[in-house]
């Protein structure tokens, strides 16, 4: 039995890019405040990186939904339903947030 590769691998080195970019844009937030730039600056860039962030969410949340989702289904019924209250709840956490 193969073991279980988690849907985002085959584009593993594009998910790390979009990581460090948004690294780079707190690390920019940080230095933003240390030179104590105007708020409405620093929010314009908080809002960037948010949005940043839930652009990654979605992409991994769709890989998740195209692989982890779609193989549990093909497995069973049980594992189906366990996979999809799983995605369900990361869902209802992402548009909490």
């Amino acid at each position: 039995m193969s073991e279980h590769q988690h849907g985002y691998l085959h584009r593993k080195e594009d998910h790390l890019k979009r990581l460090r970019r948004i690294e780079g844009q707190a690390r920019g937030l940080q230095r933003m405040v240390e030179e104590e730039q105007y708020c409405i600056d620093v929010l314009t860039q908080v809002s960037a990186m948010t949005k940043a962030l839930q652009s990654f969410s979605l992409a991994l949340l769709e890989e998740h939904m195209n692989h982890c989702v779609v193989d549990a289904a093909r497995a069973g019924d049980a594992e189906a339903r366990d996979k999809v209250t799983e995605a369900m709840d990361a869902i209802t956490r992402l548009v909490r947030s």
